[in-house]
């Protein structure tokens, strides 16, 4: 997808986890520091190399992999 080219996977790289431009920051880390709280401003500021696209991406990409299949959740 070229709206998402900052997204890369390497095995190399957190063994070839979704990553931003090949560092070793996950797409992952990202959403779930989103999810606690913090805000992208905050995420910018811990994180200086990286972009606020970066992290637009790294929503784009968890979201299209959310929709990409229905899967079934346990209820208590």
């Amino acid at each position: 997808m070229a709206q998402l080219d900052r997204i890369t996977q390497q095995p190399e790289i957190m063994g070839g986890k979704a990553c931003i431009r090949g560092l070793r920051v996950t797409v992952g880390m990202l959403v779930g520091q989103i999810g606690t709280g913090h805000s992208v401003d905050e995420l910018l500021a811990d994180y200086p190399y990286l972009e606020r696209e970066d992290i637009m991406q790294a929503l784009r990409y968890a979201a299209w992999r959310a929709e990409e299949r229905e899967v079934m959740l346990a209820t208590a």
